[in-house]
């Protein structure tokens, strides 16, 4: 081979074409430097029959610098990554880049120089210092991750090490993680896990692949049942990939996992500081880490051995990316499997309708565990109609959740209170004028948050303290917030119950595995009377004196007009209630709604999940949405809303007029302004037989843009906003 066709990390540019030097060795998946110009690029070596590039003649071809240090991209990864960028109409170089995702590791081994305290403290600190004391007590790692962490310069921390209060220790960046043992404590399963578990224990030995939906009801034992194809394929010599929809979770999985195999696995997620990212990554590369957990991102780890993907909790959105490459890793999990010849388990009490029509073509092998492991049933749910049980003015909370919480309390139970809305109050506005708190970048309002003291939006991230006086009429102390937010509603429940220890569990609260952790264990250990939470509560957690789970506003999911509202809605209330009971105490839920006809909340209430699910497949087949339609949302955007608007109108002046394809818009987004950015959609429904990256691409590629304008398109689209 002395010529290569390379796949480079830089959008402007397509593939190129290199001479091998003599003497290098490379082939398909070599990840190599290249000369661009001046400067060095990193690339990598393709099939170039596979990628469409400009022939040029041999004599002009330019030689590669050097081949990286790690083992080339197998071919189901390539494959893999050819699929996504095709399927999710995406530049094969974005696709490939997420699989090159720690430039450190590419350039090889060796040793890292990190730092922890010594103990040693002068005798005047800096507040800095101080600061840095505090939370750096039980960390190691390189200046600048230490200098995140505590939320100091760098300059302090190199300060502290001249003065002695961090000593310096040398750290190799390729040193082995421990081996999990597949025997370590094997667990007894019922009848139903046992039978399960052969299913997937035979495909791993197989090795084979076979995608397995995992339907278990909430407390039935599917991570046990999973853990036995985990042994399976330990026994096999192959690697094993964990996806978990929330970093919160990490911690929680990790104890079971440690409990069952003796060690923990390695972990994969956007808090790694770079020198785990290094190490982790390099070790999946050349096989030596055996299990990975991770977020969807861990997907594209270079894998040496693969033999078992398992996504848990797979009905979860947040496995849907929505910006970048936009690709739904349980799909791409699927996929995956498929180019790696290995099983796939997706794991779900609630599984996505769209699973569940794929068990129901025979296209997924579905395994059902109904019942809740070691005897525990599963909760009474009951319906509070909120038009007949108001809570008291100004309260969020009914009566009858107000006498459940107190029973709970005087027995020494625990109580979780689900609102899937964070901070303490959606809307803020001034009582004298009405002057409403908005974010000047997106179209939405600012949510107060009494805890942290600021006014914040959870598009972009702009923060404001709270003001003293209304920055439109000028009057002080006038500011009102509307509507309940977790924040609120704990002080609702400390005005109530002033004697219960409360605790708001957030994406704003349990920021990192650390925090989740320290959460876990307070609850395990009674330290917590009432949970107040998020969506980031309805799953993963096993709190055995949970015996009380409410539901404030069932309702507030069923708004917006979203597809899969209803979906979402029985999905989040039906794993949240799956909290209560899962020991020998029996639990109770109670559901507040002003909708208690709604079809979600009757099937909620009379646990008839397949009456729920029929009736959503029947809609869903007469609207030819999905899984029976295919959707595809094009997004426009730019600084300028006349550019947006004139751009979005030249896309639909195009669009092409095919029997089997509907084109909605184009409309402004409902949120019309988001980062900065004026936004229009449009959506695409086609026959599920129709080509729709086909038609899609055709369309779109002639047209032509002023350089502030961009064109994005969803498959598959999640988010309607």
């Amino acid at each position: 081979m002395n010529r290569v066709r390379c796949l480079v990390f830089n959008a402007a540019l397509g593939p190129l074409d290199y001479r091998v030097p003599e003497g290098m060795a490379v082939e398909p998946g070599s990840v190599v430097v290249a000369p661009l110009g001046p400067r060095q690029i990193v690339g990598v070596v393709w099939e170039a029959e596979r990628l469409p590039g400009t022939e040029v003649p041999d004599s002009k071809l330019r030689p590669l610098l050097s081949v990286l240090p790690v083992p080339p991209l197998r071919a189901p990864l390539r494959r893999l990554i050819e699929w996504c960028a095709d399927y999710y109409l995406a530049p094969l170089a974005a696709v490939a880049r997420m699989a090159l995702s720690s430039n450190a590791a590419l350039r090889g081994g060796g040793t890292v120089t990190e730092y922890r305290l010594t103990g040693e403290e002068p005798a005047r600190l800096t507040p800095q210092r101080l600061q840095a004391l505090d939370l750096l007590h039980d960390q190691q790692g390189t200046v600048r991750e230490l200098a995140e962490i505590a939320g100091v310069s760098e300059a302090v921390l190199r300060g502290m090490v001249n003065a002695g209060m961090l000593e310096a220790v040398l750290v190799d960046s390729d040193r082995p993680y421990p081996q999990p043992d597949p025997r370590h404590a094997e667990p007894e399963l019922s009848e139903g896990q046992a039978a399960a578990a052969a299913r997937m224990v035979e495909a791993v030995r197989a090795h084979e692949f076979r995608p397995f939906l995992l339907d278990g009801v909430t407390g039935s034992g599917k991570t046990e049942t999973y853990f036995e194809a985990l042994a399976a394929a330990l026994e096999a010599g192959q690697q094993v990939l964990v996806l978990l929809p929330e970093i919160a979770l990490t911690e929680s999985f990790l104890k079971r996992f440690e409990a069952r195999f003796g060690v923990t696995p390695v972990t994969w997620h956007s808090s790694l500081k770079s020198s785990e990212r290094r190490r982790a990554w390099r070790q999946v590369a050349f096989g030596d880490a055996r299990v990975v957990v991770g977020a969807r991102s861990a997907l594209f780890l270079p894998f040496a051995r693969l033999g078992l993907i398992v996504v848990d909790e797979a009905h979860e959105i947040s496995f849907k990316q929505d910006d970048g490459v936009r690709y739904n890793a349980r799909d791409v999990a699927v996929m995956r499997a498929h180019f790696e010849k290995v099983p796939v388990v997706l794991a779900s009490a609630t599984p996505a309708l769209e699973s569940l029509q794929m068990a129901e073509s025979g296209r997924y092998e579905r395994l059902i565990l109904p019942d809740r492991f070691g005897g525990a049933t599963l909760p009474d749910i009951e319906v509070i109609d909120l038009r007949e049980q108001q809570p008291a003015r100004g309260r969020w909370l009914s009566p009858p959740l107000v006498k459940a919480l107190e029973e709970r309390l005087a027995r020494g139970e625990q109580s979780l209170l689900f609102l899937n809305r964070r901070g303490y109050a959606p809307l803020t506005l001034c009582r004298t004028c009405g002057y409403r708190f908005q974010c000047p970048n997106c179209s939405a309002w600012l949510v107060e948050h009494r805890l942290s003291r600021r006014l914040a939006c959870h598009h972009c991230g702009h923060e404001v303290p709270p003001p003293d006086k209304c920055p439109e009429c000028g009057e002080p102390d006038c500011m009102v917030a509307c509507g309940p937010g977790v924040e609120r509603i704990a002080d609702e429940v400390a005005e109530i119950l002033p004697e219960a220890r409360v605790a708001v569990v957030t994406s704003d609260t349990l920021t990192s595995p650390a925090k989740a952790a320290e959460f876990v264990e307070q609850a395990s250990a009674k330290a917590i009377d009432v949970i107040v939470g998020t969506q980031l509560v309805t799953k993963g957690f096993h709190f055995p004196d949970l015996t009380l789970v409410g539901v404030v506003d069932a309702d507030m999911g069923l708004e917006g007009g979203d597809l899969r509202a209803a979906e979402r809605t029985y999905q989040q209330i039906a794993q949240v209630a799956g909290r209560a009971g899962r020991a020998e105490k029996p639990g109770e839920v109670l559901i507040q709604t002003r909708h208690p006809t709604a079809a979600v909340i009757e099937a909620l209430a009379s646990g008839d999940r397949d009456a729920f699910y029929a009736a959503e497949t029947e809609a869903r087949r007469e609207a030819n949405a999905p899984p029976f339609g295919r959707w595809a949302a094009i997004i426009v955007s730019s600084e300028d809303e006349a550019e947006a608007r004139e751009a979005a109108r030249a896309i639909g002046g195009t669009a092409p007029r095919l029997r089997d394809v509907m084109i909605l818009g184009p409309a402004p987004a409902p949120l019309s302004l988001l980062r900065g950015r004026h936004r229009y959609r449009l959506l695409v429904n086609a026959r599920r037989s129709t080509e729709l990256q086909r038609v899609i691409r055709e369309w779109l590629e002639p047209l032509r843009f002023p350089q502030g304008v961009r064109v994005a398109v969803d498959v598959d689209p999640y988010s309607f906003v």
